[in-house]
């Protein structure tokens, strides 16, 4: 089993997800909600929710939603926000136990992505979309973003010969828009828009002075040596050169379909 196929993997990186990684996605989950219109009150389910980024932003915009995840983990940390709109349950994507039709908008940022059955994921969240509902997904291009990215970057650079990190099947097989639209069609949806959005993470430098909490959660970091850490941290000193902040341009594909 892959890393990111375990609900473990997640609980344990829960708090520090909450902490880096989710107001970076939650760039992204807004640009994924100022793509489709939501009445006051809409039914909003975001599957596999991580630790809220587009559950809570569909939530203060008014939406009544539900937001799951295989990771009790990170489900406990969307809990702890306490807002009346949102209920926050334990669920596996690929076979929601929900009724068919049940929502105006379905979403996953960066979520359905990750699954094994990745298209049993897309068929899932068809399903439980109301006819003219709509089913917006977000996936990544290349090699993903942020720190994953730049650490595959400069592993290509000093280690050109050795195997990085393989993405989720799914990241390869969305990668291209005619093929992200494609998919989306096959899973249920119809007329799909496949739009490209990039923000830069901003690499705080000084983080680099604990680079375990900043990389570790990345097999391309933990499997390295010390010594090869040592000469990862020092190459993106060199990138950053005298900035404090070092942008890490990173893209996205966002599908937006009706059902």
């Amino acid at each position: 089993m892959k890393a990111f196929e375990d609900s473990s993997h997640w609980d344990t990186a829960a708090q520090h997800y909450e902490q880096t990684a989710h107001p970076f996605t939650a760039k992204y989950a807004k640009s994924a909600l100022a793509m489709v219109t939501l009445s006051p009150g809409a039914r909003v389910l975001d599957v596999a929710a991580g630790t809220g980024a587009l559950a809570l932003e569909a939530a203060r915009a008014g939406a009544q939603v539900l937001a799951i995840d295989f990771s009790p983990g990170m489900v406990a940390r969307i809990a702890a926000q306490g807002l009346a709109n949102v209920e926050a349950s334990v669920m596996d994507g690929q076979a929601l136990m929900l009724p068919d039709s049940a929502f105006d908008a379905v979403f996953s940022i960066f979520g359905v992505i990750m699954f094994p059955d990745w298209r049993k994921g897309l068929s899932e969240m068809a399903r439980v979309t109301r006819p003219g509902g709509y089913g917006v997904v977000a996936t990544w291009r290349d090699s993903g973003a942020a720190t994953f990215l730049l650490l595959s970057q400069v592993r290509q650079t000093l280690f050109p010969g050795r195997e990085t990190m393989a993405m989720p099947n799914a990241v390869s097989a969305l990668s291209e828009p005619q093929d992200f639209a494609r998919e989306m069609t096959a899973a249920g949806f119809t007329d799909p828009q496949i739009q490209a959005v990039t923000f830069d993470f901003e690499l705080d430098i000084a983080a680099l002075d604990e680079p375990d909490t900043l990389f570790g959660m990345s097999p391309d970091w933990t499997s390295l040596t010390d010594a090869d850490k040592s000469a990862v941290v020092a190459e993106v000193r060199r990138m950053a050169g005298d900035r404090a902040i070092l942008p890490i341009p990173s893209t996205a594909l966002i599908g937006v379909a009706r059902r």
